[in-house]
């Protein structure tokens, strides 16, 4: 199962201090989606980070800081994937520079999973799962319909929304590649300590973590 934490959408003071404790702590991957902020804010917030987690960071903006910085990978949104020249020369260049970069994507409807598409994307996530712990956003897949596209699209697809500790074992279940952590690691008093219940319980279910 490939834990993946979401970064907040917007600056926060602590979060890159959690961030690197959670890396000591066994985080594999932290995607690093700051929509709002500068080409300057996000290299700052590289900087803050320790060197030797940098390859675990994927980057949601500002791809091309992925050519100083040894990270991990880079996340297409919908602005990336516009058909111009611009973005395309962006993803050749980049490709060429980097060739060793995973790349990822969103998807929220199930039928776009089946669309060929121009990156080979290493995962993807597909949003919302279950009903947002936030209580902002409401599950709107059938499982069947989840399940038919896990076995059958051939994309390595990520669990996101309302992912919690008590829906790991039908995370499992449905056959998703893995899940994305937000909310209950942000909203909880002890990010760590919640951090370690998530790995807990997966090898409580013999869940393999990576």
């Amino acid at each position: 199962m490939k834990i993946v934490l979401l970064s907040k959408s917007k600056l926060d003071e602590v979060e890159i201090d959690i961030v690197t404790k959670l890396f000591e702590n066994g985080l594999g991957t932290y995607h690093l989606r700051k929509p709002r902020v500068s080409t300057k804010q996000m290299r700052e917030l590289l900087d803050s980070i320790p060197i030797q987690f940098h390859n675990r960071i994927v980057i949601h903006s500002h791809h091309n800081l992925a050519r100083k910085y040894n990270l991990k990978g880079v996340h297409y949104t919908k602005s990336h994937l516009k058909k111009s020249f611009k973005n395309w020369w962006r993803k050749v260049t980049l490709g060429i520079a980097k060739s060793d970069l995973i790349k990822t994507t969103s998807h929220s409807k199930l039928i776009s999973l089946y669309d060929k598409h121009e990156i080979n994307y290493d995962y993807v996530f597909l949003s919302p799962i279950f009903d947002s712990l936030s209580g902002k956003f409401q599950s709107g897949f059938h499982i069947d319909g989840i399940v038919a596209a896990i076995q059958k699209s051939g994309v390595k697809i990520i669990a996101r929304g309302g992912v919690e500790i008590k829906r790991i074992e039908q995370i499992r279940d449905l056959g998703f590649y893995g899940m994305a952590l937000n909310t209950c690691i942000w909203n909880s008093k002890d990010p760590i300590d919640s951090f370690h219940k998530i790995l807990a319980k997966c090898k409580e279910l013999n869940i393999p973590v990576e």
